[in-house]
């Protein structure tokens, strides 16, 4: 009766595939979930899983945090939307407490991280502009990097996977090896305008930039007169421990894109920017419907709130030194299925000799949410409030899964 009933709810499940009115550019995946507290989900028949994905670095406080709820709840009983022709307090508040907390003098707010790479660059080409110089508007990316979907943010990675069939030349963006500087130097000319990095890349497969070359790029920008932007969309908002992973080297931006857990679940984006960079987008430059509404505002206050805490900010370092020394040990006794540990924070990366992709699907069938990375790895990216229970219960599955291997 058992094996009856797993038939028809397959039956089911691919009927509604096949009848679905949604584009396939996700695919067709099965496993849908009900809701979610924490650091778990749950389906409609009760299953419970462990999430070490989190929307992909999205959820930095869990499923339904609290605290998130009341801010949403609150302020969706007040207003919703204005649009940005009137002030909103909200985003007043979140872009001091953003500029209290970083580099930045200024911030400008969008919906999601690709929006605040697109902000960041239009910025970049019309400071040089309004210099005089516009000719100076090329921008070198670096190898496996990700930045979005957009024409411009994926003209910037340069995959082909991502470009092909969407792209004709190059855009304006040039690409240089990650971690040589000689390759990146090798890229400058003078319509050079800007180099854009990710401190710890996502996608590219958990890789952290060295401090020495992030240090030998920061001075390529000062000796050339170039601008220097980093994506935190992933690894910004406390993933690594400092609430931008920049804080780490010592080294500051000119412009940032932050997104994901800046939101908590709740879509948001923002690039932040030094006052002269800033002053490039003037009135009716630039702008986005819902960038900045009440809601979001609502949200990403009350999350900085709680992830801009030192004592917050240890206990992320703290977790994520704890994982990574598990995960080092579970390479050392599955030396044959698995090759490294990567990352900072918890933002971590395992790279595998088996099929990434694989171990993925093993660990769904145990109850265990990951996410693929680029170099035939996984990501870890639990909720950066996540207990030392839930991370050995995630550590015992897959010392579990390898052991079945």
């Amino acid at each position: 009766m058992h094996a009856t009933m797993q038939s028809a709810t397959l039956l089911i499940t691919r009927e509604s595939v096949m009848t679905s009115a949604l584009m396939q550019n996700y695919g067709s995946p099965e496993l849908e979930f009900d809701h979610g507290k924490g650091s778990y989900l749950f389906t409609r028949s009760g299953e419970t899983y462990l999430d070490f994905a989190m929307g992909i670095a999205v959820n930095s406080l869990g499923h339904c945090h609290p605290v998130l709820i009341d801010a949403l709840t609150t302020q969706a009983n007040k207003l919703w939307h204005t649009s940005n022709l009137y002030r909103i307090e909200g985003s007043e508040k979140l872009a001091k407490q953003l500029v209290k907390h970083t580099f930045a003098d200024r911030v400008f707010f969008c919906n999601s991280g690709t929006e605040a790479i697109e902000c960041g660059f239009k910025m970049i080409r019309r400071h040089f502009y309004n210099k005089g110089q516009g000719q100076r508007n090329r921008i070198i990316a670096l190898s496996n990097s990700f930045h979005g979907r957009t024409l411009a943010a994926i003209a910037a990675a340069a995959n082909p996977a991502h470009c092909e069939g969407f792209l004709h030349g190059d855009a304006g963006f040039d690409q240089a090896e990650f971690g040589n500087i000689q390759s990146l130097e090798d890229q400058i000319n003078e319509n050079t305008a800007a180099v854009i990095l990710e401190p710890v890349q996502g996608e590219g497969g958990i890789r952290v930039v060295e401090q020495s070359y992030l240090k030998a790029v920061k001075d390529l920008c000062t000796r050339h007169d170039l601008l220097l932007m980093f994506d935190e969309v992933q690894c910004g908002v406390a993933r690594t421990g400092s609430l931008y992973a920049y804080q780490q080297f010592g080294i500051s931006p000119d412009i940032l894109a932050t997104a994901k857990g800046l939101g908590g679940g709740f879509p948001i984006g923002a690039c932040l920017a030094t006052e002269e960079l800033a002053s490039a987008l003037s009135a009716g430059t630039h702008g986005s419907t819902f960038g900045g509404n009440p809601l979001a505002m609502a949200v990403g206050n009350a999350v900085i709130e709680q992830v801009s805490d030192e004592n917050f900010l240890k206990n992320v370092r703290t977790s994520g030194d704890y994982l990574k020394a598990q995960l080092q040990t579970l390479v050392s006794n599955h030396s044959a299925l698995l090759k490294s540990v990567s990352g900072t924070g918890l933002m971590l990366g395992l790279a595998c000799k088996i099929e990434a992709s694989e171990l993925i699907a093993r660990l769904q069938n145990e109850k265990l949410l990951v996410v693929k990375a680029g170099g035939n790895s996984i990501r870890l990216l639990p909720a950066l409030n996540v207990s030392r229970a839930e991370l050995d219960s995630a550590l015992e599955i897959i010392s579990k899964v390898l052991s079945h291997w």
